[in-house]
């Protein structure tokens, strides 16, 4: 297809997820057209460094060498089959080294597709578990504990335990209530606090909750050390351990989503290894392929998996899946992915590094008069835009200042995404420190450009 035949097909035929089309449609589109390392290249032959990471799931850099190798060798075996009836050696040896790799404890990996998949299995498998095990002494725990601001997908069920309203309103007629606790937004208290006085207040508040529901919730979702899609915010230090404390106290089931924060985001292979949290169910996708093909797991303890053991006629059996379960080409990416990732002077090795380089140049972004607050965990990085830094007054959100901010990033050639007026830095793990100096050198002229 040549290039007009391309820009009339992207304008005629696609549409764009969270995208306004009317806009989209009477604009003139970036259609990209090829990548190496941290660089898109679009149609016309112009570059852009890719500042969000391909939304949050590159991590390697486009274009890595092994994982394309992986993908090839096993499209010369078989590209999918499936785990219904069969087994898959692709499948099998990835789920092998997945667990290995894993908070100890969580020994089986259930496949799907997407971060809201992932999510979706394990609140079917919370609630679920509850009604089968120690044979169903607590049926009544059907309900799950979330966070405001939370979000876990765009699947009814992960959108039932989200919290931003500008996606999720106007689908409340089709959800199931949860239980809300206060996010810990520090910057922003729900609960009016400061934090060089707060005792963790937010924490209590889900307390107080779980407490007074003990025998009505099924689980309790967060995600570790970082909200991500509800604008990079970091938790305080110890909070996500006293949630585990807190779950082994009143035998709640711990859901982490580490959809976003997993496979080094925030430094570690998995954020919870930074508090030395085993969840009951860990929820991963997007860098688990390393950003090339779409894959997702949802681990579990083995003390969940024996609750859905039994014989046929006793209707133990999860019955969930998809079509592509399993896939054989994404799990050798995945498992290339890993190699990676985790091998001596890989991936991994170099995130403390690059971001310590980046926290540096985040300090100075800080000092903008714009920039109410920066947020960071590895290389997992929120810059809040304010209309006032003092008050920390928002700017009206029909403003789209954060949008207004990214745009002017694009023009300059670097690809950022925002989250409301949260500027959202995802980019590829092996970002270079030239390559860090000018995604926020990019960003600062953004801000100055747009901001004033």
């Amino acid at each position: 297809m040549d290039k007009p035949s391309l820009y009339a097909a992207e304008r005629d035929c696609l549409w764009h997820p969270f995208t306004q089309m009317r806009e989209w449609m009477a604009g003139e589109p970036i259609i990209v057209e090829r990548a190496c390392g941290a660089t898109l290249v679009d149609l016309e032959g112009r570059e852009y460094l890719d500042g969000t990471g391909a939304l949050w799931c590159n991590l390697h850099g486009h274009h890595v060498a092994e994982i394309d190798a992986a993908i090839r060798a096993q499209l010369d075996k078989v590209a999918h089959s499936t785990l219904l009836g069969l087994g898959s050696a692709a499948a099998a040896r990835f789920a092998g080294e997945l667990v290995a790799a894993a908070p100890a404890g969580l020994r089986r990996c259930f496949y799907s597709d997407s971060g809201s998949t992932a999510v979706e299995v394990a609140l079917k498998i919370a609630f679920q578990f509850w009604q089968q095990e120690a044979g169903g002494q607590h049926r009544g725990r059907t309900r799950f504990l979330c966070l405001t601001h939370a979000y876990h997908g765009d699947t009814l069920g992960s959108v039932s335990v989200g919290g931003i309203e500008l996606f999720h309103k106007i689908f409340a007629p089709l959800l199931f209530d949860a239980f809300h606790a206060p996010s810990p937004y520090c910057y922003r208290c729900p609960l009016a606090r400061e934090p060089a006085t707060c005792a963790m207040a937010c924490f209590d508040e889900l307390a107080r909750l779980a407490r007074a529901h003990r025998e009505e919730i099924a689980a309790v979702i967060v995600e570790p050390l970082m909200q991500g899609a509800a604008g990079m915010i970091s938790q305080p230090p110890g909070y996500l351990r006293r949630v585990r404390e807190l779950c082994d106290e009143l035998d709640l089931l711990l859901i982490c989503d580490e959809v976003a924060t997993g496979f080094g985001r925030t430094g570690t292979l998995f954020a919870c290894d930074q508090e030395g949290v085993v969840p009951d169910l860990m929820c991963l996708a997007k860098g688990i392929t390393g950003g090339t093909l779409p894959l997702a797991a949802t681990l579990a303890t083995e003390r969940i998996f024996a609750a859905f053991l039994g014989d046929y006629a006793e209707l133990r059996t999860f019955f969930h899946g998809h079509t592509y379960t399993g896939n054989a080409l994404a799990c050798a990416a995945a498992s290339a992915s890993l190699e990676v990732l985790r091998r001596a002077g890989g991936t991994l090795a170099g995130v403390a590094e690059r971001a310590a380089h980046l926290g540096r140049n985040l300090e100075e972004l800080a000092c903008d008069p714009h920039v109410g607050e920066v947020r960071s965990r590895g290389l997992m990085v929120g810059v809040e835009v304010v209309a006032d830094k003092a008050t920390r007054e928002p700017y009206p959100w029909r403003q789209r200042r954060g949008w207004q901010v990214c745009q002017a990033a694009i023009a300059r050639g670097v690809y950022l995404r925002p989250l409301g007026d949260v500027i959202a830095l995802m980019p590829p793990l092996t970002i270079t420190a030239a390559e860090i100096d000018r995604l926020t050198g990019t960003l600062a002229a953004a801000l100055a450009a747009t901001l004033g």
